[in-house]
């Protein structure tokens, strides 16, 4: 059986502006390979509401599982939580149990729970809550779309409350030989392994340095025996 598949929603300006680098994508992929899920798609879209509802609309349509990180903060510019609402077409308002993790939160800190911390309370109807125990402001789950912040320490903490409750499937396996041989030179024999093991995914990816070049061949699959098969014949074909 195939595993399930998963495709991450990157959301916010600026991401896009390069003001801020993600590092969210990378972790995820990450700890879904490990699960047996299958990342097969990120987008990054602007903080406006209609690019949030197209992207999700598409991608709960087409993959198993959909996960966001960012927009669901204290102000005017976090309305991640309100084009979910929208794309779902539910209704969104504060919801007492995060209004009430919120408060215990503040009042330990001797803060005030004001107008704009309480926003982070507004969850659409039918969702049920993501543990954030980083910083207490709940993410939420709704059908198969799982909206987390953008931070990345608060984003993992979601992603490790989440990923429990997720239907996983054969970890992915990988394997690098490197080669020191142009791609050019290695590209034919490379093509007709791939075709004999097409149920591995093998990669090519080349480097330069100190004026050594060649590619690291990496090759991916759940199947061990299958994977040793592959390396096996890929060292024979270009023996160090």
């Amino acid at each position: 059986m195939p595993n399930p598949t998963a495709a991450m929603l990157v959301i916010g300006d600026e991401i896009l502006s390069g003001r801020t680098r993600d590092a969210n994508m990378h972790f995820l992929s990450g700890e879904l390979t490990k699960t047996g899920i299958d990342l097969q798609e990120v987008r990054i879209v602007s903080d406006k509401t209609s690019a949030i509802v197209d992207a999700v609309n598409a991608l709960r349509a087409d993959y198993d599982t959909v996960i966001t990180s960012g927009g669901i903060g204290p102000t005017h510019d976090d309305i991640t939580a309100d084009a979910i609402a929208a794309a779902f077409g539910v209704s969104i308002d504060v919801r007492d149990d995060a209004r009430a993790l919120l408060q215990a939160h503040y009042d330990r800190q001797g803060s005030e729970l004001n107008t704009a911390r309480l926003r982070m309370a507004r969850i659409p109807d039918g969702a049920t809550l993501i543990d954030n125990p980083v910083s207490v402001a709940p993410g939420f789950t709704l059908g198969n779309v799982h909206v987390m912040a953008g931070v990345p320490s608060v984003f993992q903490a979601m992603v490790a409350s989440v990923l429990p409750a997720l239907t996983g499937g054969a970890p992915l396996l990988s394997q690098t030989l490197r080669i020191q041989r142009g791609e050019g030179d290695i590209a034919g024999p490379l093509g007709e392994l791939a075709q004999e093991f097409d149920d591995l995914q093998i990669g090519s990816y080349p480097y330069q340095k100190d004026g050594v070049y060649g590619a690291n061949i990496v090759i991916r699959g759940s199947d061990s025996a299958r994977l040793n098969a592959a390396m096996t014949k890929l060292s024979g074909l270009f023996p160090a």
